[in-house]
């Protein structure tokens, strides 16, 4: 399991970077990322932290760490700069804060984040079959997500996924130690979002060559 979208103190979540990798750790993932809510107020602070936070532990722990943001609640048009702009602060993963049917996100943020090439548009339950298969054209990973009430668009997001060959990650957008999650109930999820046996493992496949690229690994 590969966990691309998780929080910290420095935004919503309950843990310290530290104790999060530790307790990830510990649970077999074989790698993670800080993304914590980001937008105009707060990027230009967290994301230097949660660079060195992940440079730090990275050295002490078996798992791969790195670190992003996850754009959140922003206008639509102001996506594509500060996706631009967290890329320029050295962010490895580019997260938005995709168009759920629990959030009252901002119409147009889906079709923003894939027009930015983000690396991950999460819980994108209200996305449309045209904003599919422009993520498939621009290779914007759509996720499948493990965190409650997000979740009810996952079967919408593999059924028009598999329609437009969108490429697919499983994270859990953890806000607390009770949201991480292990390989087996990973692969679960993706099983009850309606993907097959290959299709999950094509998620797996999927964070890997993300993390590897963030990581400047040649793939």
């Amino acid at each position: 399991m590969i966990d691309l979208h998780t929080h910290t103190l420095f935004s919503d979540g309950e843990l310290l970077p530290a104790e999060l990798a530790q307790r990830a750790q510990v649970i077999g993932l074989e790698a993670l990322a800080f993304t914590d809510h980001a937008d105009m107020s707060n990027l230009e602070i967290i994301l230097p932290r949660l660079l060195a936070a992940a440079a730090e532990l990275d050295r002490h722990h078996s798992m791969r760490l790195l670190a992003g943001v996850e754009l959140t609640h922003l206008p639509p048009e102001l996506i594509g700069p500060y996706a631009e702009k967290a890329r320029s602060l050295g962010a490895q993963i580019v997260v938005v804060h995709g168009e759920s049917p629990v959030e009252p996100v901002a119409p147009g943020t889906n079709l923003a984040a894939i027009e930015a090439g983000v690396d991950i548009l999460a819980h994108p339950g209200m996305i449309s079959p045209e904003e599919c298969a422009l993520a498939a054209e621009k290779g914007v990973l759509l996720e499948i997500t493990a965190r409650g009430g997000h979740s009810l668009g996952n079967g919408r997001v593999a059924s028009l996924a598999r329609a437009t060959g969108a490429g697919l990650v499983i994270n859990t957008d953890a806000h607390a130690p009770r949201d991480l999650i292990d390989h087996v109930f990973a692969r679960r999820v993706g099983l009850f979002a309606g993907l097959s046996e290959d299709e999950v493992e094509q998620c797996f496949a999927n964070s890997r060559v993300l993390v590897d690229r963030a990581l400047g690994v040649n793939v």
